[in-house]
């Protein structure tokens, strides 16, 4: 990415695109990540799911998640005045499985969404971007995503295969079902 400006580590740094820069995120932006999520799948979400999933969904999968936050492997996206158009971020912990041990060089796609306002302007590729970066830079060579039903064309368009589905529960007895898809770093 030429258009980056390193900080000196691993996580810290800034990328700047037309019209807005990624940053990670901390503790501090659960609000602007919060608004992000609760503009972005209550818009685009319910092409792909029933009213009732999205009724049960939707106040959990709007909230920021704190571990990711505290990870610094999340990160947000940012208008240049400062407004949150889009958040995203990667880990090797499974999604939704925090017993689970994370298998050597596979990481994972963690809680993204682009405001709608954004919508192909570019947002969601270049935070994909940066979590490939950053997570081949962290040993990982493979990349899964648990795909929203409205997602999986997106994720194609950046080399994800589709090779299942799994459904998870939100909390125990609101299943949301999703497309698991994988590609190489």
């Amino acid at each position: 990415m030429d258009r980056c400006r390193e900080g000196g580590t691993l996580g810290i740094r800034t990328v700047s695109e037309p019209g807005f820069t990624i940053r990670t995120a901390g503790p501090g932006d659960a609000g602007a990540v919060d608004s992000v999520l609760s503009a972005s799948y209550p818009a685009l979400m319910p092409a792909g799911y029933p009213p009732a999933v999205m009724e049960r969904v939707l106040p959990i999968i709007t909230r920021s998640n704190p571990a990711l936050l505290d990870a610094g492997t999340y990160y947000l996206a940012e208008a240049v005045d400062g407004t949150p158009v889009g958040s995203g971020g990667w880990s090797f912990d499974w999604p939704g499985e925090p017993t689970r041990p994370p298998q050597p060089g596979l990481a994972h796609i963690r809680h993204f969404a682009t405001h709608p306002g954004w919508l192909r302007r570019g947002v969601g590729r270049a935070l994909l971007d940066r979590c490939f970066a950053d997570a081949e830079a962290a040993g990982a060579s493979r990349m899964l995503c648990y795909a929203s039903l409205v997602a999986e064309e997106f994720y194609a368009s950046a080399g994800f295969v589709a090779i299942g589905r799994n459904s998870m529960e939100f909390p125990p007895g609101n299943r949301f079902d999703s497309i698991v898809m994988e590609r190489s770093l």
